[in-house]
């Protein structure tokens, strides 16, 4: 810590020209502020919905369900991504277990959909993406008119 706060107090002498203890003390008390309002708590649980999206196999299942738009049986789920059914079992499981999918038994057959989460963060993502790299090569993208006439 004593190495951050050497740092903390280089970078406000940059910032104010001059810099006190009381300066760094001040920032420190504001910054440690900031870090109990995120709360341990809300931090973990965002990061369980993070960290079940940073799978091939369990994005691709997300990006499926949120565009079918529909409940899709675990068969047609299966036909989508190439795992053994207990990899589809355990990463169906996960997303349920994040808030991003909900699965329900109808009679036989194990039906899966998005939910609300799940098409929010795909949304976003897609919209974080679509906006830069994605355009291709050309700085383009969809609708791209430009070369032409």
């Amino acid at each position: 810590m004593a190495q951050a706060t050497e740092r903390l107090q280089r970078y406000l002498e940059d910032e104010l020209g001059e810099c006190r203890s009381e300066d760094v003390e001040r920032r420190l008390d504001e910054l440690g502020t900031l870090e109990a309002a995120l709360g341990r708590d809300q931090v973990e649980a965002e990061l369980d919905v993070v960290s079940a999206l940073a799978n091939e196999t369990r994005y691709t299942l997300v990006r499926v369900l949120v565009a079918a738009g529909e409940e899709l049986c675990v068969c047609e789920l299966n036909a989508v991504v190439d795992v053994s059914e207990s990899g589809l079992s355990h990463a169906l499981s996960k997303l349920v277990d994040a808030g991003l999918a909900e699965g329900r038994k109808d009679g036989r057959w194990k039906m899966y959909r998005a939910t609300n989460r799940a098409v929010a963060l795909v949304t976003v993502v897609e919209g974080s993406v679509s906006g830069g790299a994605a355009g291709g090569a050309n700085g383009g993208g969809i609708g791209n008119t430009s070369g032409g006439e």
